[in-house]
């Protein structure tokens, strides 16, 4: 996938008549953004002008203000700043979904100026629907925040380019341990968490990995556990 870098203009759309802009009017998708800088919201805003099928709904100024608009106004997106804590963005993330019992009609997409596979996964896995860098282009952006709000999990590759090599990988040329060892890694499990929960020293577990990662073609425990996510159609890497 090609993406526009964050100094291309692009077009998300062609332009409508008026009959057609009332009817993609009353349909669009809303996006809410909590950012650390208002600017930014205000780019957003001023980005979403230029996109019919899409419409600002508003910028809560904090994770709590965050809280109310989804339960309360209920956007199809909220993007939201990693500049808040990584730490403070999970434990929101988990929150949130947890809240009343009722299942989150709000997509979330976490950006910010760097994010590295390490930080993507664990978002991720704390119930993220998008992963996005700041320096991404209006054409990425746009993909995005469409995508996402369809029910579809979004990332830019780059994020994890170097992690795999396929979409699938060859879980039947493993042994039954590796087998396990691969699926605890998928879950989230770092090597001494792993080594307990079998019974293995941490020492064979670093073995089982290599023999993984030699057997799959995929690059980094980190890798592992974005496809595990894939299988379980948990998120998904624009092509």
């Amino acid at each position: 996938m090609s993406l526009t870098s964050s100094g291309s203009t692009a077009t998300a759309v062609g332009p409508v008549s008026t009959v057609e802009s009332a009817g993609i009017a009353q349909s669009a998708k809303s996006i809410a953004i909590c950012d650390t800088q208002p600017v930014t919201a205000e780019g957003i805003r001023n980005l979403l002008r230029g996109v019919p099928d899409l419409k600002f709904l508003g910028a809560p100024e904090s994770l709590a203000q965050a809280t109310e608009v989804v339960r309360k106004q209920r956007p199809n997106v909220l993007i939201l700043d990693k500049g808040f804590g990584i730490q403070a963005i999970l434990d929101w993330l988990i929150e949130i979904q947890s809240k009343d019992g009722a299942p989150l009609q709000t997509g979330m997409v976490v950006w910010g100026v760097s994010v590295t596979e390490a930080e993507a996964l664990r978002f991720l896995q704390a119930g993220a629907r998008g992963i996005l860098r700041k320096s991404a282009g209006v054409q990425a952006i746009v993909a995005c925040l469409r995508t996402v709000a369809a029910g579809r999990s979004w990332m830019e590759d780059c994020v994890f380019r170097d992690s795999t090599r396929s979409d699938r990988y060859p879980r039947s040329e493993l042994t039954a341990r590796e087998q396990q060892v691969l699926e605890l890694v998928e879950q989230g499990f770092k090597n001494k968490e792993i080594a307990t929960e079998l019974g293995i020293r941490p020492g064979t577990v670093k073995i089982h990995l290599k023999h993984i990662f030699e057997k799959t073609g995929v690059r980094g425990r980190y890798g592992l556990a974005l496809n595990g996510l894939r299988d379980r159609g948990l998120v998904s890497v624009p092509a």
